[in-house]
């Protein structure tokens, strides 16, 4: 797979977060035999998403590791920024907000369309061009851009749904929720669209979300309900009356 990745770049709206971020690591291969490096560290992130969106923290954090390595072989401080531009997605999609800590250090040597991201992901919207930023995400920003009066904490129109790939849309609910634009309908496709999938970490984070929705609203019945599939989630066993 690694040998048609420069093919593939061109088409970011069709994959994921993780492979279209991956791809700008790993971008440099144009020959059948690529380095070994190309290959290690695509497959290191691969894993260390999984891992991470499954909540297994421990094997993330080795995945991660894994991929600086390769990467740090190179030398290349602004490919390094992109892996950790990886970690940053991957943790918003979970509602893990650091301000893309690893990321910061590295900025100064990141191009612009990395930098362009890491606003994305940070809510720092304004005065961000959205042909930076992988096609997925352009309409979210453009949108949010057009609204009259601008406003930070306007809700930005309902655009979820319109984007296909699974984590891009968790990653985009997360960055809705931190700039304060997310919307009810927004907190049920981003839970729904975790438990589609059975990504444990985020699903929890989403059902926390709504959880406390319904507790701030005197909603009994569905914190209740909310609270059954938190238990779930977690294999928790009813204690009997």
């Amino acid at each position: 797979m690694t040998t048609h990745l420069t093919r593939i770049q061109g088409r970011s709206a069709k994959v994921s977060v993780l492979a279209s971020t991956a791809l700008l690591v790993v971008a440099c291969a144009s020959s059948p035999a690529p380095p070994d490096w190309q290959a290690n560290a695509f497959a290191a992130l691969k894993g260390f998403s999984s891992a991470y969106l499954n909540g297994n923290t421990r094997l993330a954090d080795f995945e991660f590791a894994r991929a600086k390595s390769e990467i740090s072989s190179t030398g290349r401080t602004d490919l390094l920024a992109r892996a950790e531009l990886t970690r940053c997605a991957v943790r918003v999609a979970s509602l893990e907000f650091d301000n893309c800590a690893g990321y910061q250090m590295l900025a100064p040597d990141a191009p612009a369309r990395e930098q362009a991201y890491a606003a994305y992901l940070t809510g720092q919207w304004h005065g961000l061009d959205p042909a930076l930023l992988p096609a997925q995400h352009r309409a979210l920003v453009m949108n949010a851009q057009a609204q009259k009066p601008a406003s930070p904490l306007a809700p930005a129109p309902q655009v979820l749904d319109t984007i296909e790939d699974p984590l891009a849309r968790l990653v985009a609910a997360g960055v809705l929720l931190q700039s304060n634009r997310l919307t009810p309908p927004d907190i049920a496709t981003a839970t729904e669209t975790a438990s589609s999938q059975g990504w444990r970490r985020p699903l929890l984070a989403w059902l926390g979300v709504q959880l406390q929705r319904a507790n701030d609203a005197g909603d009994g019945d569905t914190a209740v309900r909310t609270q059954r599939r938190i238990d779930l989630v977690l294999q928790v066993v009813p204690k009997k009356q």
